[in-house]
């Protein structure tokens, strides 16, 4: 028995230590500042991104079909206007905004700082994992459409949709799990397969129309059956198009890879203006490729396959142009098809899961809203894994059910951007720019809106999200919160010298909060605390003063200078949390003169509670006692901790 328990401990032991492993070869970190990325030519980068942006090929058309019918060429010709004319211009601004792949939540961050930047940050958020959530089960679902309607497939497999999806999206997880790292090359010839048979299969639909002309007729009878009148029509459109925003998709993702893409050889870190032209280049030609596909699939799904294969339980629900290709070109040609359309979704849960593992190193830990263990890969992925199989199994592994869903996540991602640059314009005083990208983020927003009044489900499952980031975040930044939370220190020449002078004896420091700075104001702090705590009057001390700078920031780099008032020197800081930049300075100080420090604080008065929520928002509250914390925290030997002393 007691063997078992010990081999019980010893293997669990051995569980988290290969959970919290780090792959550092094989995990890019893009919010490290300092991290250099491979780069690439920008047309590989391209099929990076278009690994999930071509994919919703798979399920679009069908998609099209079931929301607008008949109308569903020209709802998509809608789309495709506000995508060349909405969407790729915002991105192009963000691309020269954000040159490092920060995308357009990290330049909201910087337009709205303190609290409301955070709050932002973290809804955001919820809506981003929403879409990459949504990506890797609906395009696992649709993987399976495609398996499970090739003729080839045996029968037993058709009523196993969602046991086929789960093995699917756990077979993903597993590849994270044991180390995945995306291989441009890879992207670029399923890329270039399935393109090249989409263009085959589209060649072959409109073939079929020009050589049945009947097929226009029906469709332009089906297209007047209600209303006659072309711009009631034109009107209808610009109502439902917005159930086609899954067309949308992919590029927030191509800002976010900017930093792969390769510049020219005079580019550097702070103007890397060749990247900037290799990633509008990327932007407009998979915006171009995607608006040909999105127009001619559209026409050629709608008007050759019945409307009743497009229903659920239909052939071509899920699966439109690859229902195409088995019935034109045959079931050989079709399986290939199959074939390159699976492998390329599944690639798209690939790109998905990478990027949400990337999203909580971004942000939340720099925020203090993760713990630890969240910069790891392994943890997250089995989080990930696990909500996907939640999300899956409540919808049933249905790509039309979760089509709601993810237009809601690509859709408010977007509107964010309008908003962004909007924002961004305003700022720099463009008339112009600002009417133009305010007119595109009102159609952003009104397309939001009506796709979140049409399918409800998305903003529940990104409410949830949210929620759920909301609640973790502030629990994890509270729990975080007597962390030293320093990144560095940096003191200058002056605070360097009064450190040396004060060395030669104890090192005494009274904590002060800044008023008006004069001599007066230290002569009566001094004689308060030398009294309240018995100091002699012959031994030196120092003033230390922290002034909070942006209080919703976790950690930062302090900067320490000195300053002389009369005979009184002083050391003055700013940082996010007061007691937490004066333990970490008292730390310092320890290790630099080899003397423990001692910091003087007085007693504060009034409710705990009240102090206590001060200091988790505004970096305040009682300071003494939090410094105390902290250092008991940082430093677990009481012998080489520094003095904190309250009188009063």
């Amino acid at each position: 028995m007691a063997k078992s328990i010990v081999l019980t401990k010893r293997l669990s032991r051995q569980l988290i230590r290969w959970l919290l492993q780090e792959d550092r070869r094989g995990k890019e970190r893009p919010h490290r500042k300092q991290e250099i990325h491979r780069q690439h030519p920008w047309w590989q980068v391209m099929c990076l991104t278009g690994v999930d942006y071509f994919s919703t090929l798979g399920y679009q058309p069908g998609i099209a079909a079931l929301a607008a019918g008949a109308l569903s060429p020209v709802a998509t010709l809608v789309l495709v206007l506000l995508t060349l004319f909405g969407a790729l211009p915002i991105y192009r601004r963000i691309a020269a905004e954000s040159p490092h792949g920060e995308g357009s939540i990290a330049m909201l961050e910087r337009l709205l700082p303190w609290w409301q930047g955070k709050l932002l940050v973290l809804c955001l958020l919820g809506f981003v994992a929403t879409d990459f959530i949504i990506t890797i089960t609906l395009s696992a679902a649709d993987a399976t459409a495609h398996i499970i309607e090739n003729p080839l497939t045996p029968n037993w497999l058709h009523n196993q949709t969602i046991a086929i999806t789960l093995i699917l999206v756990a077979l993903l997880g597993a590849v994270f799990l044991k180390g995945f790292r995306e291989a441009i090359g890879i992207a670029v010839v399923l890329v270039a397969v399935y393109l090249v048979l989409n263009f085959i299969v589209v060649s072959v639909g409109l073939y079929q129309i020009l050589t049945h002309p009947e097929a226009i007729a029906n469709w332009q009878t089906a297209l007047f059956a209600s209303h006659s009148n072309p711009l009631i029509l034109i009107g209808i459109a610009l109502l439902i198009f917005p159930k086609l925003a899954l067309g949308l998709s992919g590029f927030e993702t191509g800002v976010t890879v900017m930093g792969l893409v390769k510049g020219s050889s005079s580019d550097t870190h702070e103007d890397s203006k060749g990247r900037l032209r290799n990633t509008r280049k990327l932007l407009t030609t998979a915006a171009v490729i995607m608006s040909f596909f999105l127009l001619t699939t559209s026409f050629i799904t709608t008007l050759l396959i019945p409307a009743a294969q497009f229903a659920s339980g239909g052939k071509a629900n899920g699966r439109a142009l690859a229902y195409l290709a088995h019935q034109h070109l045959g079931n050989g040609f079709g399986t290939i098809y199959d074939l390159s359309t699976i492998s390329i979704l599944w690639f798209a849960g690939a790109s998905a899961m990478a990027g949400l593992l990337n999203i909580v190193p971004r942000y939340l830990p720099r925020y203090g809203m993760a713990p630890n263990w969240a910069r790891v890969t392994r943890p997250l992925v089995l989080v990930y894994t696990a909500i996907a199989f939640v999300v899956t199994i409540i919808f049933r592994a249905n790509v039309e059910a979760q089509g709601g869903a993810y237009a809601t996540g690509v859709l408010v991602l977007i509107t964010s951007a309008a908003f962004a640059v909007t924002l961004s314009a305003h700022r720099h005083r463009e008339k112009r720019a600002r009417l133009l990208f305010a007119i595109i983020t009102l159609l952003f927003i009104y397309t939001t809106v009506v796709n979140i009044i049409e399918r409800p489900e998305g903003i529940r499952i990104a409410g949830f999200f949210i929620g759920a980031i909301i609640f973790t975040s502030l629990v994890s930044r509270v729990w975080r919160s007597t962390e030293l939370r320093t990144e560095r220190i940096e003191v200058d020449e002056l605070a360097s010298q009064f450190l040396a002078e004060e060395s030669q004896g104890a090192i005494r420091l009274i904590a002060n909060r800044l008023n008006k700075g004069d001599v007066l104001e230290y002569f009566m702090k001094e004689k308060e605390v030398r009294e309240d705590n018995h100091i002699p009057s012959n031994d030196p001390i120092l003033f230390l003063e922290i002034k909070v700078s942006d209080a919703s920031e976790f950690a930062d780099v302090i900067k320490v200078k000195g300053v002389q008032v009369g005979d009184y020197h002083i050391l003055r800081a700013e940082s996010a949390a007061v007691p937490n930049a004066i333990a970490a300075l008292l730390l310092y100080i320890r290790d630099q003169t080899g003397k423990i420090p001692h910091a003087y604080f007085g007693w504060v008065e009034g409710n705990p509670i009240q102090y206590l929520l001060r200091f988790i928002l505004f970096g305040e509250g009682d300071i003494a006692v939090v410094t105390r914390e902290v250092l008991r925290r940082a430093e677990k030997n009481p012998h080489r901790r520094p003095g904190v002393h309250v009188g009063g």
